[in-house]
């Protein structure tokens, strides 16, 4: 055998180079390598590696590498690699990516029926399904963090007590609230919710003192808050506290409001009326009174009391408010107002009163109410009475100019009817027309649109030379 050996490599003699482990001098064209005088040695022994193995390795070394290469955006399309090096794509698996799909719960395998994981029931911070009842926990002794003082424990929510800090910052927005919707049962059910405590007494006083500040609607309300109120929320002990400790604040509460002492009277006159007040409160300060103020509320509430007897309605006496009453009932209280000023001559009560009815809309109504009692008056004290009025209402920006020209107006288109009852209509309202213009109240267009009645002539030449009385 080595005799053959020697024999071949004499024949065929090898280059030292030709020994190494690289190619000897194959030339490398098209991705083909010449595998002349190609060994490879495999445990020691010398074996020849033919043309066609090498290039089935290197093309199996390049799938790989493709497919390595393509796995993060490929993966999941079931791809293999065949015996001869090829891709075999799969064909039942659809293709998805993360990037077109986000937030895809569905397995990216293909299998299921693509429903959520767990019935919805797995994710994040998931409790369970909903609507799904947990059975109720046995207690274990043996719990290292068992209690047994716990185990039947009631936990009830306690909401703490106010104090005064936090009471008017709590009770205020509740009594504004209620004067704009007017239901007492809410502020009942607001006040049921909060744990008042020893400031029970504090309630009444301080709807009150928001009201003294308002207008007479409010006052309206506060008043039926009250009634509501006691008997339900608060006690009659209640009250009393709260009026008395009003009383005892009046010197201060005149500093802000100078009618509070006649404006708490009427409210302590119409508790005794709705009988939040016993008949006896009054009575039990006779004797006991060293403030004016509170003797002054005392004085008015007790006259209020008496003449409830003679017919007055105490129960309305702040009004129903200017959007809530009826057209006629405000035309009455107009005319009420204006007799009264007539009276008394007192332009700041009367300038009150028409702000206390609370229709500013409504003031065109007010001037032609007037000038009809100018015109059904006898005498020049109700024509300068009434002219004083309107000029200092006007110059109060309480009645408006367009107001008062529709007041005027109206008086013009129905001084016809007027002078059915008051044949010196036409007359009085033009010396009332004349001197308006001569104190500014109205323009020379406005007087200019005054009716005058035609003249007629007294005797006629078929009458007889009877004078005719209707003409006078």
């Amino acid at each position: 055998m080595a005799a053959d050996c020697q024999a071949w490599l004499n024949a065929n003699p090898v280059d030292a180079n030709d020994l190494s482990d690289s190619f000897v001098s194959g030339d490398e064209d098209n991705g083909r390598v010449s595998n002349k005088n190609i060994k490879n040695e495999i445990n020691g022994n010398w074996l020849s590696t033919s043309s066609s193995n090498l290039q089935e390795a290197r093309l199996k070394a390049k799938a790989k590498r493709r497919l390595r290469k393509n796995s993060s955006r490929d993966s999941g399309r079931g791809d293999s690699l065949s015996d001869t090096g090829d891709i075999i794509r799969g064909a039942n698996t659809a293709p998805t990516s993360p990037k077109t799909k986000l937030l895809d719960r569905k397995s990216r395998l293909g299998k299921g029926r693509g429903l959520p994981k767990k019935g919805g029931a797995g994710g994040k911070g998931v409790w369970g399904r909903s609507g799904e009842v947990y059975e109720q926990e046995e207690v274990d002794e043996k719990d290292p963090n068992y209690d047994e003082a716990q185990v039947n424990c009631v936990y009830e929510t306690v909401v703490p007590p106010l104090d005064e800090r936090d009471f008017e910052k709590t009770l205020t927005p509740i009594v504004q609230e209620y004067f704009e919707h007017g239901d007492t049962n809410e502020v009942a059910e607001l006040l049921a919710d909060l744990n008042l405590g020893p400031m029970h007494s504090e309630v009444p006083s301080l709807a009150v003192v928001l009201a003294l500040e308002s207008r007479a609607s409010h006052r309206e309300l506060t008043s039926r808050l009250l009634a509501d109120l006691c008997g339900s929320v608060l006690t009659h002990s209640d009250m009393e506290r709260s009026f008395d400790k009003l009383l005892q604040e009046l010197p201060d509460l005149v500093l802000d409001t100078p009618r509070a002492p006649q404006l708490v009277g009427r409210f302590i006159a119409r508790a005794v009326h709705d009988k939040i007040l016993s008949k006896s409160y009054i009575e039990g300060y006779k004797g006991k009174v060293d403030c004016e103020y509170t003797r002054e509320a005392l004085d008015r509430a007790a006259v209020l009391l008496k003449m409830s007897k003679g017919g007055l309605r105490i129960d309305n006496q702040w009004g129903s408010g200017g959007g809530q009453s009826p057209v006629v009932q405000l035309i009455q209280e107009m005319n009420l107002l204006l007799k009264e000023f007539i009276l008394s001559g007192d332009l700041i009560e009367a300038e009150r009163c028409l702000r206390d009815l609370e229709v500013p809309h409504f003031h065109h109504e007010f001037v032609y109410e007037a000038i009809i009692m100018v015109l059904e008056s006898k005498g020049e004290k109700t024509l300068d009475l009434v002219l004083n009025l309107l000029k200092s209402l006007c110059e109060s920006t309480i009645i408006t100019v367009d107001q008062l020209r529709r007041g005027y107006e109206r008086v013009y288109m129905d001084i016809a009817e007027i002078n059915i009852d008051v044949p010196r209509a036409y007359f009085i309202l033009e010396q009332f027309v004349d001197k308006s213009l001569s104190i500014g109240i109205i323009d020379v267009w406005l007087r200019d649109l005054c009716p005058s009645r035609g003249r007629k002539r007294f005797v006629s030449e078929g009458d007889g030379g009877v004078i005719k009385l209707e003409s006078c």
